[in-house]
C-alpha cells in the first residue's frame, strides 16, 4: 500500500479574487511602448501607471479611494520629452516617486497628499547623467535618497537624490541591461544582460564579482534577490519556451532548479513576497498569475496555483505589504490593467475562520524608515531594512495603513556650483561623487538639488536648522537674508534705471516734435541758421530767414520762443499759434 503525503503549507490554499467592477479604475489610456516594464507602480497612498501622452512622456497617479472611470482630461505627471519607461515608489516617503524616461533624464516628482488637481510638470530633482535612454529606475532599500538608474547607454548610474549627485558609475555590461535588483540589506546587486548573462555586482565599485549564463533564449531575461541570498531567474530556452530557474550566488551557472514553463512570447516579471517567501510569475500578454513558495526542501520552488482572467494583461504592479488588509487575511494585492483601460484590483488571501490578527501570516514587514543615510552608505556601512509590524495599526479602506511616522516633505536645498562666483563655505559629500558640474544637477542653474525627508543625515551641510525648526538655506556662501538685502538693492537700482530711460525718452519725443513743426513751417537748418525752401516756380535760390525770426538764446545757452511777426510789428509766441496760422 502507498500513500501519498501532501506538503503542509499555510499557502497552499491561497486564491485570488478580482474586485467589482466599481472598486476598479477604468479609462485608462495605458502606455503602448514595446519596452519591457510593468507600467505600474503602488503604494499604499497611491496608484501610479504609464500613460499614453502626446507631445512628451506622462503617468498617471491616483488615490486609492479615486475607483471608477476615470475622467480623459484628469491631471497628469508631464514633466518629459519623451516617453516615460519606468516608475518606482520610493520605499521611505509615500509621496516621492522616480521616473525615467526616453529623454535621457530621471525625474523624482513629491505627489501632495489626496493626488494631484493639475497636471504636475515640475519635478523636484533632474537627474542628468545618461547619454541614451532609462529604462530602469530602482530604490535602495534601506538606505535613503539612494537610486539606481540604467539605461540603453549600458550603464548603471547609482545617485543621491538627496544632493543631486552621482556616487557610483557602473560600466561593466557590454549590451543593454533587462534588469536590477537589491539583496536584502543592499551590499550586493544582480543584473541581467542582452549578452544573456547573469552578474552580481559590487555596487560601491562596479566590481563583478560573479557571472555566468542566465538562460540561453535571446529574448529578455529577469533576476531578483530571495531574502536569504538565493537568486530567481526567469527567462527563455533555445526553443523559445519561458522557464524559470533557482540559483545560489556562489554557483550561478549551476542552477538548483530549471524549470520549463510554457511557450509565449511575454517576459515574465517575477513579483516577490520577503514576508512568505510567495513569488508570483506575471506575464506581458499573459491572462494567469502564477504563484509559488520558495522553501528549503526539494524541489524548493513549489507550484501552488494560478488566477486566470478572461483577459491579457499590459502592465501589472504589486502593493507592499503595509497596505494589505490583515482582517481579510489579504497577503497580496494586485493592479493589473488590460487593453480596454480597465485596471483591475485582485486580492490574493489565505481562508481563515478567526478574524483575530494572524501572527503567522504576517510576520513583521518593511517599514516607511530608511536605516542609513546615503553618506553612510558609500563609505561603507551595510543595514538591514527597518520592520514594522502591522497588529494594532488602523487600515483605511483602499487606503492601507497610517503611518506611525509624520508625514515628510521634500525640502529642496540648493548647493554651491562649480561656476558660482563665491565660494562655497562649507564642503561637499564624501564618497566618490562627481562634482556638481558633471553630475547634472537639479535646479534651473545646473547646481544640485539637496532633498531632506526629514531622517537620515545632512547633505553635506549646506543647510543648517533654524531656532524655528525651518532650515536656512545658503546658496553660493550667500546666506537666505544677504540674498534678499542683495535682491532689494538690485530692484532700487533698476527702478532709478527705468526712470532716466522714461526721462530721456520723453525730451526725445519733445525735440521730435519741434522738428516736425519746423518742417511744416517750411523752415530747415542750414549751419545753424533757418532759411525757407526754394520757390518751384522761380528757381530762386533760398534766402536766409531775418534774423527777428530766430528765437534769441538765453543766458543759460537754452533757445527762447520763437517769436512770429505780422508785418506790423507786433510779434507772437509760434509756440501759441495753430497750425494754420503758422
Amino acid at each position: 500500500m502507498s500513500f501519498r503525503v501532501v506538503r503542509s503549507s499555510k499557502f497552499r490554499h491561497v486564491f485570488g479574487q478580482a474586485l467589482k467592477r466599481e472598486q476598479c479604475y477604468d479609462n485608462i489610456r495605458v502606455s503602448k511602448s514595446s519596452w519591457d516594464s510593468t507600467f505600474c507602480a503602488v503604494n499604499p497612498k497611491f496608484l501610479a501607471i504609464i500613460v499614453e501622452s502626446a507631445g512628451g512622456g506622462a503617468f498617471i497617479v491616483l488615490p486609492h479611494n479615486k475607483v471608477g472611470r476615470i475622467a480623459a482630461d484628469h491631471a497628469l505627471v508631464g514633466g518629459h520629452k519623451g516617453p516615460v519607461l519606468d516608475i518606482a515608489w520610493c520605499p521611505h516617503n509615500d509621496n516621492v516617486i522616480a521616473s525615467g524616461s526616453e529623454d535621457c533624464v530621471v525625474k523624482v516628482w513629491q505627489i501632495p497628499d489626496g493626488g494631484l488637481s493639475r497636471t504636475l510638470t515640475e519635478p523636484v530633482v533632474d537627474l542628468v547623467y545618461h547619454q541614451r535612454r532609462v529604462g530602469l529606475v530602482l530604490w535602495h532599500p534601506s538606505a535613503l535618497n539612494v537610486l539606481l538608474t540604467a539605461g540603453s547607454d549600458n550603464l548603471i548610474v547609482i545617485w543621491n537624490v538627496g544632493t543631486g549627485e552621482v556616487l557610483v558609475r557602473i560600466d561593466c555590461h557590454p549590451d543593454t541591461i533587462y534588469s536590477a535588483c537589491w539583496n536584502w540589506d543592499g551590499s550586493q546587486l544582480v543584473t541581467t544582460c542582452k549578452d544573456k548573462k547573469i552578474r552580481i555586482l559590487n555596487p560601491r565599485n562596479g566590481e563583478v564579482l560573479n557571472e555566468a549564463l542566465a538562460h540561453e533564449g535571446s529574448k529578455a531575461t529577469r533576476a531578483i534577490f530571495l531574502r536569504h541570498g538565493l537568486i530567481f531567474t526567469t527567462g527563455f530556452n533555445r526553443s523559445s519556451e519561458r522557464q524559470y530557474s533557482l540559483r545560489a550566488p556562489d554557483a550561478l551557472g549551476d542552477p538548483i532548479v530549471m524549470v520549463d514553463l510554457d511557450t509565449s512570447n511575454g517576459v515574465m516579471f517575477p513579483l516577490y513576497d520577503p514576508d512568505t517567501n510567495l513569488i508570483y510569475l506575471c506575464g506581458k500578454g499573459d491572462s494567469v498569475i502564477r504563484y509559488f513558495e520558495v522553501t528549503p526542501e526539494q524541489p524548493f520552488v513549489h507550484y501552488i496555483n494560478q488566477f486566470q482572467t478572461p483577459d491579457s494583461q499590459r502592465a501589472i504592479g504589486m502593493i507592499p505589504k503595509r497596505g494589505c488588509d490583515v482582517s481579510t487575511c489579504e497577503v497580496a494585492r494586485f493592479y493589473r490593467l488590460n487593453n480596454s483601460g480597465l485596471c483591475q484590483v485582485i486580492s490574493m488571501t489565505v481562508p481563515r475562520k478567526s478574524e483575530l490578527f494572524q501572527e503567522d501570516l504576517y510576520p513583521d514587514t518593511l517599514a516607511d524608515e530608511a536605516s542609513i543615510s546615503a553618506e553612510d552608505w558609500i563609505s561603507g556601512v551595510d543595514a538591514d531594512p527597518q520592520l514594522i509590524s502591522l497588529k494594532d495599526r488602523v487600515f483605511l479602506v483602499q487606503g492601507g495603513y497610517v503611518s506611525q511616522a509624520q508625514s515628510t516633505t521634500l525640502t529642496v536645498t540648493k548647493k554651491s556650483n562649480v561656476l558660482d562666483k563665491m565660494a562655497p563655505k562649507s564642503g561637499s559629500t564624501g564618497g566618490k561623487t562627481l562634482s556638481a558640474g558633471s553630475a547634472g544637477g537639479a535646479s534651473t542653474n545646473g547646481s544640485p538639488v539637496t532633498v531632506n525627508n526629514g531622517t537620515g543625515g545632512s547633505a553635506g551641510g549646506t543647510s543648517s536648522p533654524a531656532n524655528n525648526g525651518t532650515q536656512q538655506i545658503t546658496i553660493g556662501g550667500v546666506s537666505e537674508q544677504q540674498f534678499g538685502e542683495l535682491r532689494t538693492k538690485f530692484e532700487e537700482e533698476f527702478r532709478k534705471l527705468k526712470a532716466i530711460i522714461v526721462k530721456h525718452e520723453n525730451r526725445i519725443r519733445s525735440l521730435e516734435a519741434t522738428v516736425k513743426a519746423m518742417s511744416d513751417r517750411g523752415l530747415s537748418e542750414v549751419d545753424g541758421a533757418l532759411v525757407a525752401p526754394a520757390a518751384a516756380s522761380t528757381g530762386t535760390s533760398p534766402s536766409p530767414a531775418p534774423p527777428s525770426s530766430l528765437p534769441p538764446a538765453s543766458d543759460d545757452g537754452t533757445q527762447q520762443p520763437h517769436m512770429v511777426g505780422d508785418g506790423s510789428g507786433h510779434y507772437r509766441n509760434s509756440s501759441t499759434l495753430e497750425p494754420d496760422e503758422v
